[in-house]
């Protein structure tokens, strides 16, 4: 672990392979593992995504990580919004990429024409005595078809430094929060969100203190949702 990182109160574990890094980590909190412990792995046999996806990738070419926290915000979700938030900007200030942030917690890449794929994406699991582990996966020399990697430029063990320390820049709950807000390229945008109630289009106007998305209808009737996939829509 660089002394940087020590010094700074993170705890880093690096295994060559394993199931699910989120799944261990809730498995060593259980036995006393620090506030702030961090795993990565080279490959899981076993990871997942939000909605139970599956997430795969070739060993050795992405950043696999999990994050162990004992200090929890209220609401939790602060959590996974300051972790989207700082894996954007440890992306921009490693790489110069142009990476954006979509609702809840995907990190997506533009090209040069401004269309964006997904390149990111995490799942928080909470752990029986209250702790809550907050794992990512980070397309970064390798990408399943339809989505973005972040290129060769920078390792996983690298990225994952540069996202610790954005992490910790972010200052208090409050002012991550409201930068995360200030960062999301959902709102104000038209989109199509696929519930587990059904479909709603409408423009995104916000987020509610739970984490909610506000999406406003052509009825002018707000919807909030807490659970769901949100697409881009272009403008008409």
């Amino acid at each position: 672990m660089p002394d940087d990182l020590a010094a700074a109160g993170w705890t880093v574990w690096t295994v060559d392979e394993t199931g699910s890094t989120n799944a261990d980590l809730v498995a060593a909190a259980a036995v006393g593992a620090p506030h702030r412990t961090v795993l990565r792995t080279d490959h899981q046999t076993a990871g997942r995504g939000r909605l139970d996806r599956r997430w795969d990738a070739p060993a050795g070419t992405n950043l696999l990580v999990s994050i162990l926290h004992r200090e929890v915000p209220e609401p939790p979700v602060r959590l996974t919004h300051r972790t989207g938030l700082a894996l954007v900007r440890a992306i921009r200030r490693t790489t110069g990429a142009d990476a954006r942030l979509k609702w809840p917690n995907d990190v997506l890449l533009a090209d040069d024409d401004g269309e964006t794929r997904k390149a990111a994406g995490m799942l928080a699991q909470a752990c029986p005595d209250g702790s809550v582990v907050v794992g990512c996966g980070i397309n970064i020399g390798w990408a399943p078809e339809g989505a973005a990697r972040i290129g060769d430029t920078i390792t996983p063990a690298a990225l994952l430094e540069a996202v610790l320390a954005e992490f910790d820049l972010l200052g208090d709950d409050d002012t991550a929060e409201a930068a995360y807000r200030d960062h999301l390229d959902t709102i104000g945008r038209a989109v199509r969100v696929e519930t587990p109630g059904g479909t709603i289009e409408g423009r995104a106007v916000g987020v509610d203190d739970d984490g909610s998305l506000e999406v406003l209808d052509a009825c002018a009737v707000t919807h909030r949702i807490g659970v769901g996939d949100v697409i881009h829509l272009r403008p008409t």
